[in-house]
């Protein structure tokens, strides 16, 4: 099943994603005014009960899926050839990289990225997002997945000239308005498979920039949801980012920024294809 945030005739729904559109699902569920609610409730499982119920809206707009989400964490360079590309000469490090995102930060799918004009070094990052069901504090690598509501795709949009402010903070460079992008939709997370053999490939313009599997992670989500939940409890709605394969633009000689009119595609298989395309912010 796949359960969106989207806005139909001026008002935002919650529902089921079918071939032929969108099955409203919020008013059916009242206890439950978001899909954050659901999941904080647990409740996915009686989402799915009403799915067979018939179409209710076929001309949508996605948001972004979680649009209340309460805290966005992000794992950076988490691929051994994200490491290499720094070309610092650093091993492996001990630790991974953290920083936090907002859900200001992030559009919907088949909305415009945005590029501002104080900058337009405006690139992409594919990945994987978990969304945490169950709270936790200092959760065992064995238990993890038991943590675990549904997942999504995120391209990590960044403005790379900003994240190179300050010697140890990226976080301006993350949280430009609508920069990123978090979606289609959640699919309930059931079985270990789901993330062991997912590959994320990003697309700009049709040509393959990132193609790589969460397997060769080197923090893999197992040891991301041990590690955060050591300095914090994780709650339901909690969303981890779980870091970017090799390809982004600035690793190019030169960088391949995104421009207006570009699309950017994140293909996962098991979860499907968030798409943006890119334009200039209105001023």
């Amino acid at each position: 099943m796949r359960f969106a945030t989207y806005s139909s005739d001026g008002q935002t729904y919650y529902g089921a994603v079918t071939d032929a559109g969108v099955v409203a699902l919020n008013e059916l569920f009242p206890q439950w005014p978001t899909l954050l609610d659901v999941i904080k409730a647990g409740g996915l499982s009686s989402l799915a009960d009403a799915t067979d119920r018939r179409v209710t809206h076929t001309d949508v707009e996605f948001e972004m899926v979680l649009p209340n989400a309460p805290r966005i964490l992000c794992v950076g360079v988490n691929f051994p050839d994200r490491n290499a590309e720094y070309k610092d000469g650093s091993e492996q490090p001990k630790y991974m990289s953290l920083f936090p995102r907002f859900a200001s930060g992030f559009t919907g799918h088949n909305r415009p990225l945005i590029r501002p004009p104080e900058n337009h070094t405006l690139d992409y990052e594919g990945e994987v997002a978990i969304v945490i069901g169950k709270a936790g504090r200092r959760i065992a690598q064995a238990d993890a997945y038991d943590h675990i509501a549904a997942l999504t795709i995120c391209n990590e949009g960044t403005i790379r000239d900003w994240v190179r402010h300050a010697k140890f903070n990226v976080t301006q460079g993350k949280n430009w308005d609508n920069s990123g992008a978090i979606g289609p939709w959640l699919v309930p997370f059931t079985d270990a498979d789901q993330l062991d053999d997912a590959r994320i490939i990003t697309r700009v313009n049709g040509e393959v920039r990132q193609d790589d599997t969460l397997s060769r992670m080197m923090f893999p989500i197992r040891r991301e949801i041990e590690y955060i939940s050591t300095f914090m409890t994780l709650m339901p709605g909690d969303i981890i980012i779980t870091g970017t394969p090799t390809g982004a633009g600035a690793r190019f000689d030169p960088p391949r920024y995104l421009t207006p009119g570009d699309v950017v595609e994140v293909e996962v298989n098991g979860i499907g294809t968030l798409r943006n395309t890119v334009e200039d912010e209105m001023t």
